[in-house]
């Protein structure tokens, strides 16, 4: 069941993500070589407390952390650990969400840690960053949710990289993962997927490789998943809500 917000909640969902935004921004220059994993998720839970909101996805059963945080090949949902060190070229995702009066929001950015950073991974991050800002264009009343699918699939398999099918966009609101899903892929009709309305809030993700659509579990990780061939991996998301008149990116 897909619920629509009210022009009053999507006003403090839009104060959730600020209050995100504002802790991501604060976070963002800690993450440097030499700091651990587990201290970037204490770093980012305070920031995001200070800031007057609650970690999201310490809400989410079994799941014990502010952030996760993947490293190359791995995608998504890797937990923070005390003996993962960054390390200066490593490509890291940041995946954090924050909960405030009742609503969450969600954000992903994928970056190369350090100053050097090789042609080739600049060039598959910039494309993730516009498919996604292309994806959010198509985000507005009376489109398709399969018109963000369809531009996702075509921008990300057009520069030759690859999509993770079983990971996907989502709705978001008083649950970090609501209905609809917001695949990065299509794979029927646009006309037969769902028709956006007022009120639609959902987390547009742009989860892409650079060599396989595959995937596996992390070995010995019952949370982290990982390119099946071991190629790097990156994800770019806003949680953005919908009016009749716009479409509002609230991270």
């Amino acid at each position: 069941m897909i619920e629509l917000k009210t022009p009053e909640e999507i006003k403090i969902m839009a104060e959730s993500g600020k209050r995100l935004h504002e802790s991501v921004q604060e976070l963002l220059p800690k993450i440097k070589a030499g700091i651990t994993t587990y201290e970037i998720d204490k770093e980012a839970e305070r920031l995001i407390r200070k800031n007057g909101a609650e970690p999201s996805f310490k809400r989410v059963k079994g799941y014990n952390w502010t952030v996760c945080v993947p490293i190359n090949e791995q995608i998504v949902h890797t937990r923070p650990s005390k003996k993962r060190i960054v390390k200066d070229g490593d490509l890291f995702t940041l995946d954090i969400g924050a909960y405030y009066q009742g609503f969450h929001s969600d954000y992903a950015t994928s970056f190369v840690v350090g100053d050097s950073i090789d042609p080739g991974i600049d060039r598959f991050l910039k494309v993730g960053k516009q498919t996604l800002d292309k994806a959010i264009e198509k985000a507005k009343t009376g489109h398709y949710i399969g018109e963000i699918s369809k531009t996702i699939q075509e921008e990300i398999y057009g520069n030759g990289y690859f999509i993770h099918k079983e990971l996907t966009g989502h709705g978001i609101g008083r649950e970090l993962h609501e209905d609809p899903f917001v695949p990065g892929f299509l794979d029927r009709p646009v006309e037969k997927t769902y028709k956006m309305r007022p009120g639609l809030v959902i987390a547009i993700e742009i989860i892409y490789s650079m060599g396989t659509e595959k995937i596996a579990y992390e070995q010995g990780d019952d949370w982290s998943i990982v390119t099946r061939d071991g190629s790097l991996a990156a994800c770019f998301e806003h949680t953005v809500a919908i009016s009749d008149k716009n479409t509002c990116i609230l991270t």
